[in-house]
């Protein structure tokens, strides 16, 4: 049976960024499905955490760079749940090794990109196809996509180059698709986040600890998953009216040109 309450779909739900995003909506009346890579036992107490919030949850174990993996992952998304109103495409890996350009090799280009970059896309082309259907049957319900991205789409690190253009990729993604689907009332953003703190980054807590220390950002501290949460939560339930395919950058000041 269509569940009655407003559906989003997080892509990498259970862990770091993803979680935060996905306790926020639990917490503002989302049903969620996330999805992973590892299995159901690995992910159970993201699980059992987020449904305290929103009993009805559900996971999915799915890579999004393979293409029957996205396709089986909405399938079950819409025989559990009935509907989806929020596309959350926050699934995304770092280099293995963080190798200089005049190094890097094909394959970590190759991987960062099928899961950053193309697997967002078409999971975007999919879940685009079936709001448009949703929204001839109800065009008043507000329906949105949300790429969780990085500061890395505009700030140079040669070190990890081909996590850059996976970022830079995204941002344009979602300006194709902000003018693509703007006629069916489906707002597109992109969130930026800048220094989080999670598993992702705890290689490179001294660093950042040292750089944050000596004036890095305009705030001084660590950005949380809980951050980044809270500017998707905004997007999610339309409380930013007008403004699709705008960017809202979560780091910090990290960006902010200053002399």
């Amino acid at each position: 049976m269509p569940h009655q309450g407003k559906v989003a779909l997080v892509t990498g739900g259970a862990r770091g960024i993803g979680l935060g995003i996905a306790l926020k909506l639990a917490d503002s009346g989302f049903t969620l499905a996330i999805s992973g890579r590892r299995p159901l036992e690995e992910v159970q107490p993201a699980l059992d955490e987020i449904r305290k919030h929103s009993g009805a949850s559900i996971y999915v174990q799915a890579d999004v760079s393979d293409g029957s993996d996205r396709a089986r992952l909405l399938l079950a998304v819409e025989e559990n749940l009935g509907r989806l109103d929020v596309l959350v495409n926050n699934a995304g890996i770092a280099p293995r090794v963080r190798a200089d350009i005049l190094d890097a090799r094909e394959e970590s280009f190759d991987e960062l990109i099928a899961t950053n970059l193309k697997g967002p896309y078409f999971l975007t082309q999919s879940v685009a196809a079936w709001m448009i259907r949703q929204h001839a049957n109800d065009p008043q319900v507000h329906r949105a996509i949300i790429n969780i991205s990085s500061v890395s789409a505009t700030v140079a690190s040669v070190n990890r180059g081909d996590y850059c253009i996976s970022k830079a990729g995204i941002a344009m993604a979602t300006r194709l698709w902000a003018v693509r689907l703007a006629e069916f009332g489906i707002s597109v953003y992109e969130v930026r986040p800048g220094i989080i703190e999670t598993d992702m980054t705890a290689g490179v807590r001294e660093k950042y600890d040292a750089l944050i220390e000596a004036g890095l950002l305009l705030e001084k501290r660590w950005g949380t998953p809980a951050d980044v949460g809270s500017a998707v939560c905004l997007l999610a339930k339309g409380e930013l009216p007008y403004a699709t395919g705008s960017v809202l950058n979560v780091d910090g000041g990290l960006t902010l040109p200053r002399l």
